[in-house]
C-alpha cells in the first residue's frame, strides 16, 4: 500500500473592522455645578480649562452637548466614571452614548 499525501489548507479570514464610535453626551440639570462639568471634561477628556468652560456654557445652553466620540467600549466606561464621580459627590449629571452616524 502507498501512502498518499493528505494535507489541509486551512484559511480563516479575519474581518477587521473599525470600531463603532458613539457620541458621549452631557445633559444638562439644574444641580450639577458648572465647576463640576468643567472639571470633568478637563480630568476625563483632556479639555483646557476654557475649552471646558465653553463645551459646559454650551451643555448650560442649550441642554446638552457632545464632549466627545469614542470607541464604544471607551465611551462606555468614561460615562460610567463620571457619572461615579457626580454621585459620589452628590450631583444628578446624566451622560447619555448616541451611535455617532457619521
Amino acid at each position: 500500500m502507498t501512502q498518499r499525501d493528505t494535507s489541509t489548507i486551512s484559511r480563516t479570514q479575519i474581518d477587521v473592522r473599525e470600531p463603532a464610535m458613539f457620541r458621549v453626551i452631557y445633559i444638562n440639570d439644574e444641580h450639577t455645578s458648572m465647576e463640576f462639568v468643567v472639571g470633568s471634561l478637563v480630568d476625563h477628556f483632556a479639555y483646557t480649562e476654557e475649552a471646558a468652560a465653553k463645551i459646559a456654557l454650551d451643555i448650560h445652553n442649550a441642554g446638552a452637548a457632545v464632549v466627545a466620540v469614542l470607541p464604544y467600549e471607551i465611551a462606555e466606561q468614561k460615562g460610567i466614571e463620571i457619572t461615579m464621580s457626580a454621585r459620589a459627590n452628590g450631583y444628578p449629571l446624566q451622560i447619555k452614548l448616541e451611535p455617532d452616524s457619521v
